[in-house]
């Protein structure tokens, strides 16, 4: 074994392994898996984990391989860490919508971070894209994750987080996923198909995405949603599909931390939201409490002075988002006002 691959051993060890907590609910026997226990917290420390597992196995990255990414987020703060604890270099390609928090991070860990400030005529996905092309001409000896169609991200959930649920869940009723880069989904999905073939799988997305197929739209709460559809998002198994508004995942986070204690990012706010509102449609039979599970995909931290921070939310969403205030202060926050926690 080399040395990466001894490495990779020990980062292995700590991926995963999250706590599946049971919440309260009057309609559901309702599961949230705490993807934000993992050591960087969120749940892209799996596929982060497993791309680099492969591809070292492969031969694909070396002691001497520069690893390139297109994220503004968790992906690239998993990658950072993971490659600075193979001794490894990360260029991250993040853009102005990156999380000041996040950017800190990544710049903390990589010697060199390119942000995208101008998401010229399709977006800032594209723009990001295209730069991480031209790092990989420009570089040596490199390696591109290629998250939104690598399948080792889609196996990484598979294994880990499908393997969790599987294991510690006679059955499964309901299964909230969100999409970004469509990983979590197509690994996750094939997985508790294969285990629970009676499981409704239900795809979240946020308007303004196209990741799902909906019409393309200006987005300001990075995590969730795409500007192209990932490949790996025809991997997936998928019965239904929600989308909800940016507003409705303010909403969301601050019902979940209300209501549960849980204080988690935006894509974790925007599936809470979605969940209510398909129960709300579609309740459950008299006398029956579906199991139904969703992930906590991140920690709130990040989104403290975005999604947490009602200034920035009636600036950045309009006024219609400022609405009585309920929500309980974040762990070490002053009391935010004038954002609702009711979804």
């Amino acid at each position: 074994m080399n040395a990466l691959a001894k490495r990779l051993e020990m980062i292995g060890a700590s991926v995963g392994h999250t706590p599946l907590l049971s919440l309260p609910d009057d309609r559901l026997s309702l599961f949230a898996k705490l993807e934000y226990a993992n050591p960087n917290g969120s749940t892209k420390d799996r596929s982060a984990y497993w791309i680099l597992k492969k591809a070292v196995e492969r031969g694909e990255i070396t002691e001497r391989t520069t690893v390139v990414e297109s994220s503004s987020g968790n992906f690239a703060s998993s990658l950072a860490a993971f490659c600075r604890s193979l001794g490894i270099r990360f260029v991250p390609v993040i853009d102005a919508n990156c999380n000041a928090l996040t950017e800190a991070v990544l710049r903390s860990c990589c010697e060199r971070v390119e942000k995208i400030m101008d998401p010229g005529r399709d977006g800032f996905l594209p723009a990001r894209l295209a730069r991480v092309a031209e790092l990989c001409d420009e570089i040596g000896d490199v390696y591109w994750t290629n998250q939104y169609a690598n399948l080792d991200a889609a196996d990484a959930h598979y294994e880990l987080t499908g393997g969790e649920l599987s294991s510690a869940l006679s059955h499964i009723d309901h299964l909230f996923v969100g999409v970004g880069t469509g990983g979590t989904i197509a690994g996750l999905s094939q997985r508790v198909k294969h285990q629970f073939p009676g499981v409704n799988v239900v795809a979240v997305d946020v308007q303004g995405s196209v990741a799902l197929g909906g019409e393309p739209g200006r987005r300001y709460i990075p995590g969730l949603g795409s500007s192209i559809v990932p490949p790996l998002v025809g991997k997936a198994v998928i019965d239904e599909v929600v989308r909800v508004s940016e507003y409705e995942t303010v909403l969301g986070c601050r019902a979940l931390y209300e209501e549960h204690g849980l204080f988690a990012g935006g894509s974790t706010g925007s599936v809470y939201a979605a969940m209510n509102r398909y129960f709300i449609d579609n309740p459950p039979p008299a006398g029956r409490r579906p199991t139904t599970v969703f992930l906590c995909a991140d920690r709130g931290v990040p989104y403290a002075r975005t999604v947490y921070d009602a200034a920035w939310v009636e600036r950045t969403l309009g006024p219609r988002a400022c609405v009585p205030p309920r929500a309980p202060a974040a762990p070490g926050l002053p009391v935010p006002q004038g954002v609702a926690a009711a979804v």
